[in-house]
Order: C-alpha cells, then structure tokens, then sequence
C-alpha cells in the first residue's frame, strides 16, 4: 500500500490548493489556490517543494493526522497555530519527519485564520483544469470536488529522504496594518462623502466570510446620482463591491468572475493576505496607493516569495542560534525586588 495521510480528526474547514488554475476566468471560473500565498509558500518550501505544490489549506481549523503505510516530511507555516507531535509541542515554521504510528495535531490558531501544512512532494490528487486547488462552488479539484472532511485519506508522492530539517522566520500576519487599495474602476460612482468614508472610517470583517469573498460591517458608503447598479464586467481578487447596502465586499480567490455592483476600489495583491488572515469581528482600514506603487508592492511580494529557499535555516543551526542567545543567562528572580 502506498503511504497515506489520514485526518483522522478535524474541527473548521478544509481543502487542498495549488497555485491556483489559471486561464480561465473567460470560462467564468476564478483561479483559487491559497488564501494566504506567502504562508503557503513558506510550507511548500520548509519541505523542499516548489511554491506552488499542492498542500492542505486549514482555515480556523484544528486537526490530527497520522501517516499509514509509511512516513512524510510537513511543515505547517501562516496562523500561528500549536503543534503536537505525540503529545510533545512542536515548532512550527519548520519541517519535521512524521512516522508511521505516530499522530501530529494541529490546535485551532490563536490568531489570523488560515494555516497551510505542507508535504514533502506535494498532494497527487488529480488535477482538474490544469490544478488540484479546490474551487467549491464549482466542485472542481481538491478531494473528488469537495472540502476535506474528518477520515479523509490523501495520497502521497514522496517518503522522506536523509537530509536535514529546514526552519523560516515566522511570516508576519501584518493585522494592524492598513490595506491598500486603488481606486477604481468605478470609484466615479461614489460621492465625495462615500470615497471620504471609505478611506477614512474603521471596517469590521462580518460573519459573511468565506474564500469567496469577506463582507464588512461599518458605516454606509454613498453612492453617486448613479446609483448602486451597473452593467455586469469583470472582477479581480481585491475588486471592493458596494451593493445598495453601502456595506463593502472584498472579492478574493474564489469570486463570481463578473458583476453588476460598483467597485470603489481593489485591494492589491500584496496585501491579499492582509484581509485574508482577520477574523470575522477584527478591525479592517483602506489606505489609497497609486498604480505605479501597487506594482512596485507586487513586485517585491513576488521577489520575498522567491527568495524564501535562500532564507532557509537547518534546524541543528535553529538550535545552536537560540543556544548562543544565553536565554538562561537572561533570567532573573521574579520575586527579587530590583534596585
């Protein structure tokens, strides 16, 4: 029998993603893939994988898994989450061996919302239009078209080899910080009042959020004479739809590739996973760029995912950093008053 993962537990969502499918959006269906795709990266590449091998996306999710029929190099990277190897804790953003008998759990993450844990070969499940990312509402890709749920067994391309364990700094969810859009196409469909509110108001994410979309709560954006309609065109992830409500939707991987609302603005690609990683309740704020910024952001987004490999640390060498930290050393009498 060929080694399997088994999830042998899971409490949240799940799917595999890729890259994403791309070249199809005049087919009316969006690229998907990862809702975070540096987190997703850093996994991939923690297991010596490409940045966009097929891994498992977990979205406030706790799971245990085990491997049968054999053993497999992960690597969990995003949210940060605890691990548990056995019972015994266990870094993440590093990669580990887990062997056959043995049963990892992945703690539901303290903050963000999405985690990625990759394998080492990536997840063979068939591709379906050129990806294995999971696409829902289309019931294409990921696990015979559908989310994973509990007593799923994956397959598995590669057993472990003999080289070392690689660790990554953490990547940073950036949950304070603002996200940046430009305006347009249809910012001339808001009054100066709505734009004003927009750029200057405190947005929460709302429970209406899923890999579709994220709906938030806040103040009502104005529409212009021209009212809330418009001839259906194209979306992109980022696009911010304002219905009639005046309540904002930002579009992400897995959009309705059309529509009839206005869009105020499009949150870069650079800060995708920005939004991506607040929960539903946490504080969202637009902050507005120009084209030639957004660019240059996208570029050195691009250029930090490819330089992830280079970043690589082996965990022996983990271990001598923090030894050489003299965290003992730094330790002092709780109970001792300090002159």
């Amino acid at each position: 029998m060929s080694a399997r993962l088994h999830l042998a537990r899971l409490v949240g969502a799940a799917s595999i993603q890729d890259g994403g499918r791309r070249g199809h959006l005049r087919f009316g269906l969006s690229a998907s893939g990862p809702m975070d795709p540096l987190a997703f990266a850093a996994a991939n590449r923690l297991v010596g994988n490409g940045p966009d091998a097929a891994a498992l996306e977990l979205g406030l999710a706790g799971a245990r898994l085990r491997v049968e029929g054999g053993a497999a190099r992960l690597a969990l990277a995003g949210a940060p989450s605890g691990l548990r190897l056995d019972g015994d804790p266990l870094a993440a953003h590093r990669s580990f061996i887990l062997r056959e008998g043995a049963e990892l759990t992945v703690e539901r993450p303290r903050e963000g919302v999405f985690a990625y844990l990759a394998v080492a070969g990536g997840l063979p499940v068939p591709a379906v239009m050129g990806s294995r990312a999971l696409h829902q509402r289309a019931a294409l890709g990921g696990l015979d078209g559908r989310p994973l749920r509990e007593g799923d067994r994956l397959p598995l391309a590669a057993a472990p080899t003999g080289e070392a364990d690689h660790a990554l700094d953490p990547v940073p969810l950036d949950r304070d910080a603002p996200v940046r859009v430009v305006l347009g196409p249809q910012d001339d469909h808001f009054s100066q009042a709505g734009l004003a509110t927009f750029l200057e108001a405190t947005f929460t994410v709302s429970n209406r959020a899923d890999r579709m979309g994220y709906q938030l709560d806040g103040p009502e954006i104005a529409h212009g004479p021209g009212g809330f309609n418009i001839v259906s065109d194209a979306t992109v992830a980022g696009s911010v739809q304002v219905p009639g409500s005046g309540r904002p939707i930002v579009l992400l991987a897995d959009r309705q590739t059309t529509g009839g609302y206005p869009k105020i603005a499009t949150v870069i690609s650079a800060d995708l996973r920005r939004i991506a990683q607040r929960r539903p309740g946490e504080a969202v704020r637009f902050a507005a760029i120009d084209l030639a910024a957004a660019t240059r952001l996208a570029r050195d987004a691009a250029a930090r995912i490819a330089a992830l490999g280079s970043r690589l640390r082996p965990v022996e060498a983990e271990a001598e950093r923090l030894m050489a930290a003299n965290l003992a050393g730094a330790a002092v009498d709780a109970l001792r008053a300090e002159d």
